[in-house]
Parts: C-alpha cells; structure tokens; sequence
C-alpha cells in the first residue's frame, strides 16, 4: 500500500473514532472543524435534522480581508471568532466539538480557544 493511500486511510479511522462519541442535538449541536493546507473551516451542525446551521471559513470574502494566509493560526482564530459570533447570533451558547482526524493542537487549538473567548461554551 502506498503511503498517501495509508495515511488517508488512518485519517479516516481517526475521524470516526471521534465521531463515535460526539453527536450534535438541536440543543447541543456540533462544531466541526475541517483544515487544509490552505484553509481552515468550520460548520455548526445539527445532526438530529442533518442540517448546518452556521459556518465560517478563510475562503469567505469577510474574512480574507482580515486574515493574510489562510493555513495558520491567526486565520484560525479569525474563524473561530466569526463562528462563534454567527453561532450567538443564531442563538447557540453550548456547542460539542469535534475536532475530525486532527489532533487538538496548534491551529485547531486556536480556533478552539478563539471561539472559548468570543462566548462558546464546549
């Protein structure tokens, strides 16, 4: 097996061993944070309806006015900023996170931390 075939794959098993416990609710949804070498993004999601209710990415026109580069820690915490503003705005307080195949660690730390301080509890 090829190396890029087998780290897709660990990914994978990584993500649904998160996802395994994690479940958004109407009154607890989840905060899922995808990142690419580019970009960073996030999604508010309600599972039980299978909808997303809020989102925020580096690729929005509002935030690359802000941010110079997407794939680091400042864009993170632009993103975690402005989901967790459209997240109380839509009147979300509680949230679960979910953190995918990454490890909680540098810029998924610090959307995560960003969004702690704008108000999102998790």
């Amino acid at each position: 097996m090829n190396h890029e075939k087998r780290i897709g794959l660990q990914r994978k098993r990584r993500s649904f061993r998160v996802r395994r416990h994690i479940r958004g609710t109407q009154d607890r949804p989840r905060l899922c944070i995808v990142r690419s070498l580019k970009h960073t993004y996030a999604q508010v999601i309600d599972d039980s309806k299978g909808s997303t209710l809020t989102s925020a990415a580096t690729t929005e026109k509002a935030l690359k006015g802000k941010i110079k580069y997407g794939g680091n820690k400042a864009a993170a915490e632009a993103v975690g900023q402005a989901i967790a503003e459209r997240a109380m705005a839509a009147g979300i307080k509680q949230v679960c996170f979910d953190r995918g195949s990454g490890k909680y660690h540098g810029r998924i730390a610090a959307l995560a931390e960003s969004a702690r301080k704008a108000g999102l509890s998790f």
